[in-house]
């Protein structure tokens, strides 16, 4: 499930190094997109298209959906694509690269631009969304004004869609739990804790940085108490430099993670003694966030996908997977929240960071130029 996962960050001067992808042929569909799809290419909402029905038309027509870094096992993603491929049987779901990092997702695009191979959609931490807002069409989908504001850009570039809190999930019939981010630097985690991911790369381990520093006393103003603190755990042996995939954990490679605590609970299904901690005093909490191609092959499908996301059943189907998804308040006071799925998500912290625009940016700035020196 990494995604260098991570769904995903990081640092501009780390992009140099992603090495490009090169994503497996799809049915062609540049014939049916001519002259609709450059309508839908510039449609910021389904008024452009007239109606929703409209819209389902369109996409149908094109056929095709590329997707990218969206494992089954992350946020429930792997229902959610079922459920969409079944509504609409017409529209081939071709899924590329699930286990992408947020920035292999833009050099995707990049490198297949022109082709009917590239992303149509993109999923991705902030840091790599606010870096690369000039490759994102604008739209707005019609549940728009549930977002909170603080979750979406306002034009419409980028939305959130599910977040969580930043956690620890370890096998517990070989580690005690750990109650405070130093005890992971005992000698009892010798070789054991890892990321998911590169937080240069990767949203999930860019925020791992982040609740490392605000559990350290520091502020998201400046990450460096967190880069410190990964620094210490690679000099005690601790830091595991693996990545950290369902396989990894089910076979005990990695038996203690931070991950996203939506993430970490989905390991319970393969390995019963995996408990996740969130820890006491400031908890980080994050959104990762949708985005359309503004080149996308098949952009009338990217819209549909996007409605689809953000409709009551797929935001509780992002519940089911254990996120916190980007309406929930609005369905929650609407009553279209699923309660008992609500109710069983882990108690938030007394006090809760999210980074800011300017907080993110910074952040990714500082990694880049800071983490290989800290963790070699």
């Amino acid at each position: 499930m990494s995604r260098t996962l991570a769904r995903r960050t990081i640092a501009v001067t780390a992009l140099a190094a992603v090495a490009a992808l090169t994503l497996s042929a799809c049915a062609g569909t540049s014939d049916t997109a001519s002259s609709g799809s450059a309508s839908a290419s510039t449609a910021t909402s389904v008024a452009d298209f007239g109606t929703f029905a409209d819209l389902e038309k369109a996409a149908k027509a094109e056929g095709q959906l590329n997707v990218i870094a969206l494992p089954h096992d992350w946020a429930n993603y792997g229902e959610i694509i079922s459920l969409f491929s079944q509504r609409y049987p017409d529209i081939t779901v071709n899924e590329q690269s699930p286990d992408a990092s947020s920035a292999e997702e833009i050099q995707a695009a990049k490198t297949n631009e022109g082709l009917d191979t590239a992303p149509d959609v993109f999923d991705l931490g902030l840091t790599v969304t606010l870096q690369n807002t000039d490759r994102f069409a604008p739209y707005k989908v019609q549940t728009w004004a549930d977002v909170p504001d603080n979750l979406k850009d306002p034009s419409g570039l980028f939305v959130g869609d599910y977040g969580g809190y930043m956690s620890i999930g370890y096998d517990s019939s070989k580690f005690p739990a750990p109650t405070k981010l130093t005890d992971l630097l005992s000698p009892t985690y010798k070789g054991a804790v890892a990321l998911n991911g590169d937080p240069t790369q990767a949203g999930a381990a860019f925020a791992a940085v982040g609740m490392a520093t605000v559990q350290s006393g520091g502020t998201l103003d400046d990450f460096q108490p967190g880069i410190d603190f990964f620094s210490s755990l690679q000099k005690a042996g601790n830091l595991l430099k693996v990545d950290v995939t369902t396989s990894t954990v089910a076979s005990g490679e990695t038996p203690v993670v931070f991950d996203w605590d939506y993430l970490n609970a989905a390991h319970r299904k393969d390995n019963p003694n995996w408990k996740v901690v969130v820890f006491d005093g400031t908890g980080y909490a994050g959104y990762y966030n949708q985005a359309i191609n503004k080149t996308a092959p098949h952009p009338a499908a990217a819209r549909l996908w996007q409605e689809f996301l953000y409709s009551d059943e797929v935001q509780n189907l992002w519940l089911k997977g254990g996120a916190r998804p980007a309406r929930m308040s609005a369905m929650t006071t609407a009553g279209t929240i699923d309660a008992a799925l609500a109710a069983a998500l882990p108690k938030a912290p007394a006090d809760t960071v999210v980074p800011t625009e300017a907080q993110s940016k910074a952040g990714g700035t500082l990694l880049g130029q800071n983490w290989a020196t800290a963790v070699q």
